[in-house]
Parts: structure tokens; C-alpha cells; sequence
């Protein structure tokens, strides 16, 4: 099909004078008739304009479709993500929670480890003390050492021993 240069220009979207300027450099051929053949101009310039905005409208709308679903994937994305640190930063809280729990335990164990040193050491005082007093008050006592059990002196009766009114812990 052979088209004017004026129409060639609206067409394709290029100047009267641009053609021209290829026809004189040899690039655009004309027929006879001084008009241009439709495949010269898509040989040299590409698709028309008119033809490019139309595809670019067509274009438009299905990407403008993809366009909009792609932002609601990306918002719905956003949203998951902002959720997602809003529970890390909740765990890390917990977990930093946890640790001083745990650091108040081992103080309150290391303090009650101290208080049960003391009182075991005061126990052993007091006890030493008391021994000392009973034995005051006993000076001629020596404990005896057990006899030798033998058979015929296990019918024998024994010496009921002495029992005090109080308890010495070990």
C-alpha cells in the first residue's frame, strides 16, 4: 500500500522533512507517483505511531490489571512482613524476660547458699559449744571402749547407757 509523505509523517510521528531527508540519502525509496510504500516506512522507521499506541493502550489496561494485582501482592507481603518482626520483637522481649528471671534465680541461689553456710557454721559452733559444756560438767568420764563380743559373754546382761536431753547434729 503507498501512502502520501504527509500521511507516512502523521503515521509514523516523524517530520515531512526527516523523510525527505532520507529519501535524499538514499534510505526511503518512492514509487513513481511521489508516494511511499508502507514497507519502505517499516523497513526504515518501524511501527507507526498510531499502530504503537494503540498496542500501548491495549498494553496499558492488562498491565494496569497486573499492575493493581501486583500491588495488593506487595501490600499483602508488606503487611506479613511488618506482622512477622512485630512477633520477633515480641519473642526477644520474652527471651529477655526469661533471662532476667534467670538471673534473679541464680542471685536468690547464691544468697540462700550463703545463708546456709552461716547457718551450718553456726550449728557447728552451738554444737561444738555444747560438747565442750557436757564434757565440763563430766570431767571423770571416759567413754570405754566395747568389749570383745564372745558367745558366752553375750548371755551376760548389759549397762544401760546414759541418755542426755539433747541432740548434737553431725
Amino acid at each position: 500500500m503507498n501512502i502520501s509523505v504527509t500521511k507516512a509523517a502523521k503515521e509514523w510521528g516523524v517530520s515531512r522533512t526527516t523523510i525527505y531527508q532520507k529519501i535524499n540519502d538514499g534510505e526511503l525509496s518512492r514509487t513513481a507517483d511521489k508516494k511511499i510504500d508502507t514497507s519502505e516506512m517499516l523497513r526504515v522507521f518501524g511501527e507507526p505511531v498510531s499502530k504503537k499506541r494503540t498496542e500501548q493502550s491495549v498494553n496499558t489496561s492488562v498491565s494496569t490489571y497486573s499492575d493493581s494485582q501486583a500491588v495488593q501482592d506487595c501490600t499483602a507481603l508488606e503487611h506479613q512482613l511488618e506482622l512477622e518482626k512485630l512477633k520477633n520483637a515480641h519473642l526477644q522481649q520474652q527471651v529477655s524476660d526469661q533471662k532476667h528471671l534467670i538471673e534473679n534465680y541464680q542471685e536468690q541461689i547464691s544468697q540462700l547458699s550463703k545463708t546456709l553456710e552461716k547457718a551450718n557454721a553456726s550449728i557447728q559452733d552451738f554444737a561444738q559449744v555444747r560438747l565442750l559444756e557436757f564434757k565440763k560438767s563430766e570431767p571423770d568420764y571416759e567413754p570405754q571402749p566395747e568389749p570383745k563380743k564372745d558367745k558366752s559373754i553375750a548371755s551376760a546382761p548389759r549397762k544401760k547407757k546414759r541418755r542426755w536431753g539433747f541432740k548434737i547434729p553431725i
